[in-house]
């Protein structure tokens, strides 16, 4: 990894000031303001696709996300150069926002069609989204567990540089593939052209199960994941100059 790069320094450096800047700044949501939310919400604003890359939910979130910027980012900047390197990182997290979004229309529509057929009316659903409250005969024809993802998908916004990093990953192991990685619980080191794959079928599978354990925007790590996959892929079968 060797020692930081300086579009990687920088990225670290906005993201730390914009997790530390809503709890000073009183009376200003950026959070709300920044976080990627749901079309339909009246929030939703299409700046949130490249904004909701720098927020991030806790300290743990953050930790994390930097610790993968640095450790996967710098040897990239090193080989591409700051420009090229600040593009795909900018690239695959727009890609990560714009793919989650369209994952989570897909079956915000397709609950919201169902209701339509139920004979309840635009109004109703509306209402529904509004207050949480509905009546107990929908769950006739529509599970409960549907019924809170509808909810959710409406009210929950998306945060944080994940999808940025897992597009980061895999132009990682395209580039190092016999690179040695290893998590934390489970500290047995397998290369990065396994690792790397086997973690991006994980989120794909909780993505598409009812076995996700917390909030988790698997989706958005998956669309980060095959932008930068696209990218990095096309870069090394035309062999890009570096871009300073």
């Amino acid at each position: 990894m060797g020692r930081i790069t300086e579009a990687v320094k920088h990225l670290i450096i906005i993201n730390v000031i914009l997790f530390i800047a809503p709890q000073l700044i009183q009376g200003f949501n950026l959070q709300s303001m920044f976080a990627l939310h749901f079309p339909e919400n009246e929030k939703f604003g299409f700046w949130q696709f490249a904004t909701h890359m720098f927020m991030h939910g806790g300290f743990a979130h953050i930790l994390f996300n930097m610790y993968g910027l640095w450790a996967f980012g710098t040897p990239l900047e090193q080989m591409w150069g700051k420009n090229k390197f600040i593009f795909f990182y900018l690239s695959a997290g727009l890609g990560a926002g714009v793919i989650y979004t369209l994952v989570n229309y897909y079956q915000f529509n397709g609950v919201y069609d169902q209701l339509i057929g139920m004979g309840l009316s635009s109004t109703d659903i509306q209402n529904i989204l509004n207050t949480g409250s509905y009546n107990n005969r929908i769950l006739e024809t529509l599970s409960e567990t549907k019924l809170n993802e509808f909810y959710a998908t409406y009210h929950t916004p998306a945060v944080g540089a994940s999808g940025a990093v897992y597009g980061i990953l895999v132009a990682f192991g395209l580039s190092f593939p016999n690179a040695k990685l290893a998590l934390i619980f489970f500290p047995v080191p397998i290369a990065a052209k396994y690792f790397i794959p086997a973690i991006i079928l994980g989120d794909l599978f909780f993505g598409m199960t009812k076995y996700s354990i917390g909030n988790v925007a698997h989706f958005a790590h998956v669309g980060g994941a095959l932008i930068g996959f696209l990218i990095a892929w096309y870069w090394k079968q035309n062999q890009f100059k570096r871009w300073n």
